[in-house]
């Protein structure tokens, strides 16, 4: 929001996470009651000056046509110096106190809302991750506003009040019609605001619904591109954004007529006060100097006016944004995690998994062994790398999963974390560098082993940068096999007891997989590794091979004696 020719508030970790909207907004306002009663105070006495100026203009009139002279000249100018010194200076730090405390307690919701929405644990709720964007930014900026709004309010109804009691000493009828004005005013507006307030929450619903949409997109625009899908896709984002642009339309409209309904009113109300006042000095009921003042301050109180018939909207406005922040901030993790860490060693059971596809799925993986499962059906695998990932709650299959012998469901999210890392084949890349994408945290003791591990060494040496290398986002700069092999290095380099890897080679070619397939089986010797893998490099350097089809284990043994004696598994693989 913002105020004619001036700075309005800017588009900016309660102890416990507020539940509904009205919640937001009241640790917001006590967060900052400092500062915001600080503003206020340097606000209201900027107001109370700029009403002081026509007050002193009629003063000096009514005083200059008593006593003539260089005296009187003087002391008028000096104390018109005086109110401007203070309007100027009360604004400047009244709104430098405001905005930095907006700025502040709009970071604040941001970072909780963007840790809300990176917690390992998911939030129930049905935003995606475009939406949760979107609300972790310019929802969080306008619920903050509401540090400036209140303030304003407060210096404009400041104003407003200083003004009534000046033309009522004037004449009471001038006081009487400011008054009753503004009441007048501020009713009919106040139907208006809550229209604004039901409009604006569906427009940022749809309009984060669209980002949503057309981040999905990009995301799969090259598999769009290779099928057709791309013109498809176009007319669904097409449709989404539409939708949203005939919402802003509407809600345009709506700020436009309270927009016009406040300044006319307003107007009137200024027009009516100099009328008055013209025909009270006509009539000689108020002298000249009271006249000057009438006129000045009908001509002044059009700004707070405006400006104090303009807060109930951005409450509206702070209000819908908040109660979008409470979906997500107070909305209940998917699964509770427990606390417990998984035992030293490393081994992995899953015993009578039933999800989706899989069928009372057991398999045992012993501590430091290297196995690879072939999935001849894809979905079948896709489920048992949520289920082995944590994206499905425990609660939500039945079976157990076990981790270092303790359940999935008894061990924190931190514990699953650091003992047991899952690798999906789409691995998200991000914008930075190499070695940033490979190490985020910066405390991997593996980069070069993991580098060279994954046959990412050709990609290091082609720049003059190595590994400092600057990556796209999304590695737009880099083929999907150097992706895939990026993804890699960086599950290696995280060295975790358990490695789960899904599909790690299937954009590489025959050799470049061979050779992965050899320095997996070496640097990883030792330590537990799962590959959910048709390779056939991959099947052959494992310890073993587990067949999962129709949703269970069929078939048990080292690759080559598969490929040997079972039919099925060899027209599967081989190559």
């Amino acid at each position: 929001m913002s105020t004619p020719d001036r700075p309005g508030p800017r588009t900016g970790a309660p102890a416990s996470t507020p539940r509904t909207g009205s919640a937001i907004l009241r640790t917001a306002l006590r967060r900052n009651a400092g500062a915001m009663a600080g503003g206020t105070v340097l606000m209201g006495l900027y107001q109370a000056a700029e009403t002081a100026f026509p007050i002193a203009l009629g003063l000096i009139v009514e005083h200059t046509m008593r006593e003539r002279g260089l005296g009187a000249l003087g002391w008028s100018i000096a104390a018109l110096a005086v109110i401007i010194t203070t309007v100027s200076l009360s604004w400047r730090f009244g709104m430098r106190i405001l905005q930095k405390a907006n700025t502040t307690e709009a970071h604040r919701w941001r970072v909780q809302v963007a840790d809300c929405g990176l917690q390992p644990v998911a939030k129930d709720t049905d935003f995606r991750s475009g939406e949760v964007l979107t609300i972790a930014t310019e929802d969080a900026d306008q619920t903050a506003d509401i540090i400036e709004v209140v303030p304003l309010l407060i210096s404009s109804l400041v104003a407003v009040l200083v003004s009534a009691v000046a033309l009522g000493m004037a004449s009471l009828w001038l006081g009487v019609l400011v008054i009753v004005g503004t009441i007048a005013i501020l009713s009919i507006l106040s139907v208006l605001s809550r229209r604004i307030g039901t409009s604006t929450r569906e427009q940022q619903a749809r309009v984060a619904r669209a980002g949503a949409k057309v981040a999905d997109l990009i995301v799969g625009l090259r598999p769009l591109h290779g099928f057709g899908g791309n013109h498809a896709a176009f007319r669904s984002y097409r449709k989404v954004s539409t939708e949203a642009r005939a919402q802003a339309v509407t809600v345009a409209g709506v700020n436009g007529a309270y927009a016009g309904a406040a300044l006319a009113l307003n107007a009137l109300l200024a027009a009516a006060v100099t009328l008055t006042a013209g025909w009270l000095a006509l009539d000689g009921r108020i002298t000249i100097g009271q006249l000057v003042m009438a006129v000045g301050l009908a001509q002044f109180i059009i700004e707070p006016l405006k400006l104090f018939s303009e807060m109930p909207k951005y409450v509206m406005i702070a209000r819908a944004s908040a109660e979008r922040m409470a979906l997500v901030l107070a909305a209940s993790p998917v699964m509770s995690p427990g606390t417990l860490s998984p035992s030293p060693g490393g081994d992995l059971e899953v015993d009578g998994v039933r999800h989706g596809s899989l069928r009372e799925l057991k398999f045992h993986v012993a501590a430091g062994e290297f196995v690879a499962i072939a999935a001849y059906q894809a979905r079948a695998a896709d489920d048992l790398v949520a289920v082995l990932a944590v994206d499905v709650p425990p609660a939500s299959y039945e079976g157990v999963v076990r981790v270092g012998g303790r359940e999935a469901g008894e061990l924190s999210i931190a514990a699953v974390r650091e003992h047991l890392l899952v690798n999906p084949y789409d691995g998200e890349i991000f914008a930075g560098t190499l070695r940033t994408n490979i190490d985020p945290a910066g405390t991997g003791r593996l980069v070069a082993q993991a580098v060279e591990a994954s046959m990412l060494t050709d990609v290091v040496a082609l720049h003059r940068e190595g590994l400092d290398h600057e990556v796209r986002d999304r590695g737009a700069n880099l083929s999907g096999g150097q992706r895939q092999r990026l993804s890699l290095a960086r599950a290696l380099a995280a060295d975790p007891d358990i490695l789960v890897l899904h599909d790690p080679t299937t954009a590489v070619d025959a050799v470049t997989e061979q050779l992965i397939a050899r320095n997996l089986a070496a640097l990883r010797r030792g330590r537990t590794m799962i590959v959910i893998t048709s390779s056939p490099a991959l099947l052959d350097a494992a310890d073993r091979v587990l067949v999962l089809d129709g949703g269970v284990i069929t078939a048990e043994d080292t690759h080559r004696n598969l490929l040997a004696t079972d039919e099925g598994y060899r027209l599967a693989v081989a190559r």
